[in-house]
């Protein structure tokens, strides 16, 4: 099974929930200020059958930047181990509304896996919907996990200074406005505030609704309009550590665009570096 949409409805997931090639994943993650624990709130209550997909533990341990995309061979270990693999369609979620999610869609959509979609509300939707919940671990079956990384979906840090040279996408960033324009300072020791040069500012918050969905394609292309963004440009997304980046990305599809990468380093990186930073 397959779905064209990068979104997904509750009511669609719960009428299909047992289809033998649909796996459900929670892919929960928090900053640590906001002191929850994802996987404890995971084993407390999850959508049924879904696993618990750990965005650090899937990332690359020997990078010094947060959660860095993982080497394929490690990626698709950990995906055989969770029972997500080649042949599945992936629905991820997360307890937010649409917050994290959206990172362990482009991580899959990065190794290859095309058939993901991410649940539009999440398991805050899910819950007030009276929908089940279980509290049991899944004990999922390994499934063979096929990696190709779609470096189309990426841009390193090289990339993104060579792009102050040719102009060649303009960059999007999901952080808050004042973190943005350098007006309070980075939560990471080491990292300048302010932005990359040229990029324009469109935080995520500004992208969903009060319930968690994500906005319609119609106010999403206001918002992008609103902040200067060209829908039909190629765009790179970035953020403080690669998180919100991936919901800038899931909104720009759902808006219209057709050529939309990821900044993995994002501002942990470039900020931390000697690249030109503006504040303005």
């Amino acid at each position: 099974m397959s779905v064209e949409s990068p979104l997904v409805s509750t009511d669609w997931l719960a009428s299909r929930i047992n289809a033998p090639d649909i796996r459900v994943a929670d892919a929960s993650w928090y900053l640590p200020q906001a002191n929850r624990d994802p996987r404890a709130e995971y084993a407390a209550a999850h959508i049924p059958r879904a696993v618990f997909f750990d965005i650090d533990d899937l990332s690359d341990e020997t990078s010094s930047l947060p959660h860095m995309l993982a080497p394929a061979t490690k990626f698709a270990s950990r995906m055989r181990k969770l029972g997500l693999g080649d042949g599945n369609l992936i629905i991820v979620y997360d307890s937010a509304g649409i917050y994290s999610a959206p990172r362990a869609w482009w991580m899959l959509r990065a190794m290859g896996h095309a058939d993901v979609t991410v649940l539009d509300g999440g398991l805050p939707k899910w819950r007030s919907e009276g929908r089940p919940l279980e509290d049991l671990s899944a004990t999922p079956f390994a499934r063979h996990f096929t990696a190709r990384q779609d470096h189309a979906l990426l841009k390193t840090y090289l990339q993104m200074k060579q792009n102050l040279e040719t102009n060649a996408y303009q960059v999007v960033d999901a952080r808050g406005a004042p973190r943005f324009s350098a007006m309070e300072p980075e939560p990471r020791a080491g990292v300048r505030a302010g932005h990359i040069p040229r990029s324009l500012n469109v935080p995520y918050t500004e992208l969903t609704n009060p319930n968690g969905t994500l906005k319609s394609r119609e106010e999403l292309t206001r918002v992008f309009a609103a902040r200067g963004v060209d829908v039909m440009r190629p765009t790179v997304t970035t953020c403080g550590s690669g998180i919100t980046a991936a919901t800038e990305m899931l909104a720009l599809l759902v808006a219209g665009a057709k050529d939309v990468s990821l900044y993995d380093g994002s501002w942990a990186e470039w900020g931390a570096s000697e690249a030109p930073v503006e504040t303005s």
